[in-house]
């Protein structure tokens, strides 16, 4: 219970406050306070006794002192607590040491102890990925155990899963299209979790802003880029069969969302399938364009189950460091968690001033308290797998695949909250 305790805490704080109160230095500062205070205390009560002349009488046959009854129960007394004090630094002593084996026998210390180093792969603008490593929220928890982690970027989610396959990385996250395509290359990966909810507003199609393009009916015929195998593909197919269009309907670009960024600038694609953080955000203030559509227009309140945000490890990551693996997604969670409280917090203050729909407040009210990622469930790989059964209708992948092999896909009724 106390090492649950332990291991909850910091996240209650934010510090690492208990985990830093077991370390071995800070036993060690613990003991010699104890060791100080006792003398102290001794010093206090004893050395007045001796030396006050109110508690002493001289004997008038020789020059010996003579402490009164009173003064020697007081000696006593101190002694009594000075002993005390020893008593109870050995067994704090005890008990830290005790404490301190047994976490580092635990299985997530032997996980760590093995792997040493945890490789981690994001695309940017992935929320919740982003917060876990600028906050540092995995290092301060698995530092205790000699785990270090490293962080690399990546342009897509392609090649995120391609570098779980060859082994450059360990844990990663992306969209869910590109596990498609990576199954289909016979790539080796595990989706582990999805996210609870992806953002409506997350993905567009953008025109240039004096485009004559004001539908998606006008699409037809014209260049549109995006990143080939990416969800900006699925979304762009399904919203092409809203109007009755199909694919062969238009000239893809496959671009990716750097290479795209320019030659949109330019003129010389006429669409543009982004996702974050190219969408209209923030973020994407300073760039041209105008969105005709998005995924809240194309897929309404099924965005998340159409459109997830998966999360992928390498199968050894799975099988053998399962406690590593778990403590993985806590801090992801936690991130999550930390993020839509900052969101609801941003949208609180413009609430204030009347500049956001008391709707959009009312929504985040009711995310900030739920699990920013969640168990890989049926509804979610059924609507995978209904992607990769039009891919396949397409021949854009060779032979149809099944998403709920549990060989890709990790079905578990894990709740990585504390």
């Amino acid at each position: 219970m106390i090492s649950r305790l332990i291991d909850l805490l910091p996240k209650c704080t934010g510090q690492n406050i208990l985990r830093s109160f077991s370390s071995a230095t800070c036993r060690s500062a613990i003991y010699s306070f104890v060791i100080r205070f006792s003398i102290g205390l001794v010093s206090i009560l004893v050395l007045p006794l001796v030396f006050d002349g109110h508690a002493v009488a001289a004997s008038e046959s020789g020059n010996q002192f003579q402490l009164s009854k009173s003064s020697i129960i007081q000696l006593l007394e101190a002694v009594g607590l000075f002993m005390g004090g020893i008593i109870f630094c050995i067994v704090l002593d005890r008990w830290f040491s005790q404490r301190s084996g047994q976490s580092s026998n635990t299985p997530l210390a032997e996980q760590a102890r093995r792997l040493k180093q945890l490789n981690i792969g994001y695309p940017e603008g992935m929320t919740n990925l982003e917060v876990l490593r600028t906050q540092g929220l995995l290092e301060t928890r698995l530092r205790p155990f000699g785990l270090t982690v490293t962080w690399t970027s990546f342009l897509s989610a392609s090649s995120l899963i391609e570098a779980l396959s060859n082994g450059t990385i360990d844990f990663c996250g992306g969209g869910g299209t590109a596990s498609i395509f990576s199954q289909a290359a016979d790539h080796v990966f595990v989706r582990v979790a999805k996210e609870k909810y992806t953002a409506p507003k997350g993905q567009a199609i953008l025109v240039p802003e004096d485009s004559p393009i004001q539908t998606l009916a006008d699409l037809k015929g014209k260049k549109i880029a995006f990143d080939k195998g990416s969800s900006a593909h699925y979304i762009l197919m399904r919203a092409l069969a809203k109007v009755g269009l199909d694919f062969s309907d238009l000239e893809p670009v496959y671009l990716t969302q750097p290479e795209a960024l320019p030659r949109f600038r330019r003129g010389e694609i006429d669409a543009w399938v982004i996702w974050v953080p190219y969408t209209a955000t923030l973020a994407r203030s300073a760039y041209p364009g105008r969105s005709i559509t998005d995924l809240e227009s194309i897929f309404g309140d099924k965005v998340s189950v159409e459109v997830p945000t998966y999360y992928y490890a390498i199968p050894e990551l799975v099988r053998d460091y399962p406690d590593l693996l778990k403590v993985i997604l806590e801090e992801v969670n936690e991130a999550g968690t930390w993020a839509k409280k900052q969101e609801l917090e941003a949208v609180q203050r413009l609430a204030e001033h009347h500049e956001i729909d008391p709707s959009v407040l009312e929504i985040l009210h009711k995310h900030s308290g739920e699990r920013a990622i969640i168990p890989i469930d049926d509804q979610s790989l059924d609507a995978l797998q209904h992607q990769a059964d039009i891919f396949r209708d397409l021949n854009l992948i060779p032979e149809r695949v099944n998403v709920k092999d549990g060989t890709y896909s990790l079905q578990t009724k894990q709740n990585w909250t504390y």
